[in-house]
């Protein structure tokens, strides 16, 4: 699906409402080529997607590049980021190496992904237009208290 007909609702909760959109990027230790080969990309993406799925991160896109992953990603409200990256990282790795058991010659400690790691949030909103909002609610407080006394 094209970027441009996603649509990003709030998620609500109790006492809570907003949205957790982010884009992820994590290259392999030593920025190795690992994916090089497309069934490597595509067992990286499947498993990736198993992983967040098991821990109610919802993947929008996600690209496997051959020494990097993107994934942009909309994680529950009650999980940090450093949260969804251990996750994702931590059990990527895991299975990475059970299904892969020729990345140990690369890897041998056990250690898959770089300790490294990318982030910025998402949203339908732009910053201009989010500062915008924000200077305006001063403005629209003033109006409403004056009225209300």
């Amino acid at each position: 699906m094209p970027a441009q007909e996603v649509i990003m609702d709030l998620v609500s909760g109790s006492h809570r409402i907003g949205q957790s959109i982010y884009h992820f990027e994590w290259c392999p230790k030593y920025r190795y080529k690992m994916f090089r080969k497309e069934e490597n990309k595509k067992l990286c993406e499947e498993i990736l997607r198993r992983v967040a799925e098991r821990h109610g991160i919802h993947i929008l896109e996600a690209n496997v590049m051959p020494d990097h992953i993107h994934v942009v990603s909309e994680i529950p409200p009650t999980m940090s980021v450093s949260k969804a990256f251990n996750l994702l990282k931590g059990a990527s790795s895991y299975q990475l190496f059970r299904r892969k058991p020729n990345y140990r010659l690369r890897y041998p400690k056990g250690h898959f992904w770089n300790p490294g790691k990318f982030y910025r949030s998402v949203g339908d909103t732009d910053l201009a237009t989010t500062i915008g909002y924000v200077r305006g609610q001063a403005m629209s407080s003033q109006f409403v208290g004056s009225s209300a006394l």
